[in-house]
């Protein structure tokens, strides 16, 4: 693939996204799909919370034109490459964004939700975005999953779909975040030849860039659940398709270094809650941005400040992806060194307010 090919997927998701969202927004208010401020919400009035339509659109739109480029304009091969898993995984991330939407408009309970999100998981790996094995991080080998690879395929695209929906809680932090990652993984997509990946990766980073147009702070709408969960689990597909398609890739710890901030904060959150006898779904004000705006960052602060810890974390999963086996084990050992001291400054292992408090 071209660098002009992905320019044209990435650019066609930012325009279409930029150009959907004020419509969705004002479709959002007229028909009341708001957030209201309070609780664990630090917003002031009320926000539409629908902006994963325009994603979604921007998105649908980017592969339609990647489509076309393959069938007219001589394109390499990548929705169109036989065997590609392109219908499936693509059905997968339709459902999860519906999903999602009729969380934002009819408030889904938990159990059909979670139903819901495990029924994308299980097309998408009918499909063929699974994690077959597991690579040995200190270098050689590759361990067979098996009949293992369903549970772990499940748990792998559900928790993304998850993390990114959980670290949504400030302007501009879930789509930033997810377009960090996304570019992370479309390089390593490039470089692995994997170019169904690649053309998903450029087509998220599209859409979350032209969503941050409206939605860094002070944002007029939210992605909602519609955008959050559509996110989190293409970043699951992508980091399927492309790092672990390969044969050289070497664990599960690459793609879990790109999107590490949400990880660990999802991480430490359990922790928490379990360290101190509340309920492990328990919403709580104990989250990486609730601690940083109670260090007196503000939302932009505290957002560009996870910006730059995410960059970090990206830049450690390459590393480990492509270096000698002595700079993965050293890479990661000063990452999670790093985000330990990080965690201990903030307190994240430590009580923190609930919604009801």
């Amino acid at each position: 693939m071209t660098l002009v090919e992905h320019l044209a997927v990435l650019v066609t998701a930012l325009v279409v996204t930029w150009a959907a969202t004020p419509l969705v927004r004002l479709v959002g208010l007229r028909w009341g799909i708001v957030s209201h401020p309070g609780g664990r919400h630090v917003h002031q009035g009320a926000i539409p919370r629908i902006g994963g339509v325009a994603m979604f659109a921007g998105f649908a739109a980017a592969v339609l034109v990647r489509l076309v480029g393959e069938r007219f304009w001589g394109w390499q091969a990548a929705l169109t490459e036989p065997g590609a898993p392109v219908l499936g995984v693509l059905g997968a991330l339709v459902i999860m964004f519906g999903v999602g939407l009729a969380d934002d408009v009819l408030d889904l309970r938990p159990r059909t939700k979670f139903l819901g999100q495990i029924a994308a998981s299980v097309v998408a790996y009918v499909a063929g975005a699974s994690v077959d094995f597991i690579g040995d991080p200190l270098g050689g080998g590759l361990v067979m999953l098996g009949l293992l690879s369903i549970p772990v395929t499940l748990l792998w695209m559900t928790g993304f779909a998850n993390v990114i929906n959980l670290i949504d809680g400030l302007d501009g932090l879930a789509a930033g975040v997810t377009a960090i990652a996304g570019v992370s993984l479309l390089v390593l997509a490039v470089q692995s030849n994997q170019p169904l990946a690649a053309v998903l990766a450029a087509g998220i980073v599209g859409a979350c860039l032209g969503f941050l147009r409206f939605n860094f702070n002070p944002a007029s709408i939210f992605m909602g659940d519609s955008g959050a969960l559509f996110l989190g689990f293409a970043l699951a597909c992508i980091s399927l398709l492309g790092v672990m398609k390969s044969v050289a890739a070497i664990t599960l710890l690459v793609p879990l270094l790109i999107i590490g901030v949400p990880v660990f904060d999802t991480f430490s959150a359990i922790v928490r809650r379990r360290r101190h006898g509340r309920p492990i779904q328990e919403a709580d004000k104990g989250h990486i941005h609730h601690r940083l705006l109670g260090r007196g960052f503000n939302q932009k602060q505290t957002v560009l400040i996870i910006y730059v810890w995410s960059i970090a974390l990206a830049f450690g999963g390459y590393a480990m992806r492509w270096a000698p086996t002595v700079y993965k084990a050293a890479t990661f050992v000063v990452l999670a060194g790093l985000s330990g001291l990080m965690a201990y400054w903030l307190g994240l292992f430590e009580a923190a307010h609930h919604e009801d408090e």
